[in-house]
């Protein structure tokens, strides 16, 4: 019987393992068949699908396979989400930069606001504040730049609006990020758009509690939960859960607050968002402890504060560590007590001081625009008092004063002028260095090649090689219209000009790039072109007199949160012995490009925090002979 039992369940079983597998067959099938351009259509074929791994990796390589770029774009912007949800941020940011890449390429202007407002929101989970300004701003100034937007772009720049109020009350500037709030609010009502009516009412929630208006708090955490419950977003409910208990607890209402989140938790271990489970966590820990079952306050902080440290949450390790240290300063091990309030407050300075920087930055650019509009609108309401004096011709002294403002300001604005032109100028002949860095012979040399292949109908190689060359040509090109580059953009064009150098050196040169997992290539930004003059010196000074065993690395490396530093090294003849080689040369020519490169770094790093750092050092081996040169970049992060 039991057997007879146990194959009806296998039969059924299997039945619908294999209903599903056709299912999604036939829906892979039907969207490359029909391959609809609306993101929104392609998330109706896979509704109920986005939690699922297997199945986003199966939408991304068929769309890859069949080139279709709409199905790709959902793909990676889907699983960025997924990422993002169980707090693997680094995966998320992955995903969704490729999704930010195929957005440019499908010209969309919709789906890349979407993606650059995503990736605000996972460095905003991070509290990475700069980043998560940096995107969130870039996203609404898109929105804003188009005309007569659709409704969907005009939600999207509402997020925008909401993603920099976030930040607003992550640097505790309550009252600007309400402001922007309210920006956010007027298009969510006008469109009845209830996720971003429940979002916006939340966000103001968050604010009016930490400016201690804790009934206006409730109100809005009330009016979100009333949103969410009719869109039914469990997420959602959540937040609204903990954030109610959370005021009610500040009111003193602690059995109301427990059964609050209580009531939540089982959604929140559902849907497993790790960012939402540790703030559950850590109000549920909160209100055991005000109800004096420290024993249950323990477990449930000290599981917050595991989770958010694992997964890098800095706020909830904050506030684990406030809680604790609340928790054991009422059961008298004020040792312990100490320890997580010494510990908070360290990690809250930290965070503080990295987002003090940038809204002191803001402050300054809004105060200094500010500044110059009202001298603009003052200096016009001078000479519209001055034009009607003069007009009426009332006062010859007024007459002769107006003349004489006229002329400081004429003269002010000629110099102001004669100075940009003069700053223009720079800028030109910077630019024009900077398309001189390739220089001809290196052209020549190059195509000569690529000739000899060609002679030697070598086709394979020549179209290689040509292909390469065309394309390092095209970046050469672009990079001197443009004031910055992504590392991994630069370090591209490292590989390109190294593989066509190589040529002239018979492939002899191993040439590698380590990077440290740490650095994000795609988000750290450098000057064009900026590490070829050393690469150029390495080949030429250090390696074109070696016999063999030619070596060349590039080495990036994560030293602090202020820093990168990028290490250029060479297994070849070293400095002194190069300086006697070149001091032999009957003609000494002057190099240009490692002192316009200083020149490059030096203004580059002028807005940021840190400057950058350049040395040069000698390798040597167990027997302390030179045996190679190495340079050294300390490159700022902010």
């Amino acid at each position: 019987m039991k057997s007879k039992i146990f194959l009806i369940l296998f039969y059924l079983l299997s039945n619908v393992l294999f209903s599903q597998k056709n299912d999604l067959k036939s829906k892979l099938t039907y969207l490359i068949f029909n391959k609809p351009t609306s993101i929104s259509a392609i998330d109706s074929i896979f509704k109920g699908n986005e939690k699922n791994k297997k199945i986003l990796e199966e939408i991304i390589a068929t769309s890859k396979e069949n080139n279709y770029l709409e199905g790709l774009f959902y793909g990676k912007s889907t699983l960025g989400k997924y990422y993002r949800d169980i707090s693997l941020f680094n995966e998320a940011l992955i995903q969704y930069n490729e999704a930010l890449k195929i957005s440019k390429e499908l010209n969309s202007i919709e789906n890349e606001i979407t993606t650059l407002n995503n990736i605000g929101s996972v460095y905003r989970r991070q509290d990475e504040i700069i980043n998560g300004l940096n995107y969130h701003k870039e996203a609404l100034d898109k929105g804003l730049s188009v005309e007569n937007p659709s409704i969907e772009i005009q939600k999207l720049i509402s997020i925008s609006e909401n993603g920099i109020g976030n930040i607003y009350n992550s640097l505790k500037q309550y009252n600007l990020a309400l402001k922007e709030f309210e920006k956010s609010i007027v298009i969510h009502q006008k469109l009845n758009y209830k996720l971003g009516l429940a979002i916006n009412h939340k966000t103001i929630g968050t604010a009016h509690e930490a400016l201690g208006n804790l009934d206006e708090a409730l109100k809005s955490f009330k009016k979100s939960l009333d949103y969410n419950n009719q869109i039914d977003s469990k997420i959602g409910k959540i937040i609204c859960g903990y954030s109610i208990a959370n005021v009610l607890t500040k009111k003193g209402n602690h059995q109301k607050a427990l059964k609050t989140v209580s009531a939540v938790l089982p959604l929140a271990i559902e849907e497993n968002d790790k960012f939402y489970l540790s703030n559950t966590y850590n109000t549920l820990g909160l209100s055991y402890g005000y109800l004096g079952n420290y024993d249950e306050a323990k477990k449930y902080l000290l599981t917050a504060l595991e989770i958010a440290k694992k997964h890098k949450i800095q706020t909830i390790v904050v506030k684990a560590n406030e809680n604790l240290a609340f928790l054991y300063n009422k059961t008298g091990n004020y040792k312990e007590a100490y320890s997580h309030y010494k510990v908070a407050k360290e990690e809250d300075f930290k965070t503080f001081n990295a987002r003090n920087l940038i809204y002191v930055r803001d402050l300054i650019t809004e105060y200094n625009k500010e500044r110059a509009e009202n001298q603009i609108k003052d200096l016009a309401k001078k000479n519209q008092i001055a034009h009607l004096k003069v007009t009426r011709n009332r006062n010859l002294l007024i007459f002769s004063i107006s003349i004489l403002l006229f002329i400081v300001v004429t003269l002010f604005y000629r110099g102001q002028q004669k100075e940009l032109k003069t700053e223009k100028k720079i800028l030109s002949l910077k630019q024009d260095a900077l398309r001189m860095q390739m220089n001809p012979h290196f052209m020549f040399n190059a195509l000569n090649s690529i000739k000899l292949y060609i002679i030697e109908n070598d086709q394979k190689k020549a179209t290689s090689y040509l292909n390469k060359f065309s394309k390092l040509m095209r970046k050469i090109l672009e990079a001197s219209s443009i004031q910055e580059t992504s590392l991994a953009e630069e370090l591209e064009t490292m590989k390109l000009y190294m593989s066509i150098e190589n040529i002239r050196f018979s492939n002899e040169i191993d040439f590698q790039i380590k990077n440290d997992d740490a650095v994000n290539l795609n988000a750290i930004k450098i000057p064009p072109l900026v590490l070829q003059p050393f690469l150029e010196n390495s080949l030429w000074h250090g390696l074109s007199t070696k016999k063999e065993n030619k070596k060349m690395s590039i080495t990036l490396e994560k030293v602090s949160n202020e820093y990168i530093k990028i290490e250029i090294e060479d297994n070849g003849i070293g400095r002194k012995a190069a300086a006697k080689i070149k001091a032999k040369k009957s003609i000494q020519r002057k190099s240009i490009g490692i002192e316009l490169t200083k020149d490059r770094l030096e203004t580059f790093a002028k807005p940021l925090k840190n400057n950058f750092e350049l040395t040069y050092k000698d390798v040597v081996n167990e027997n302390n002979k030179t045996c190679g040169t190495k340079v050294i970049l300390m490159f700022p992060l902010f």
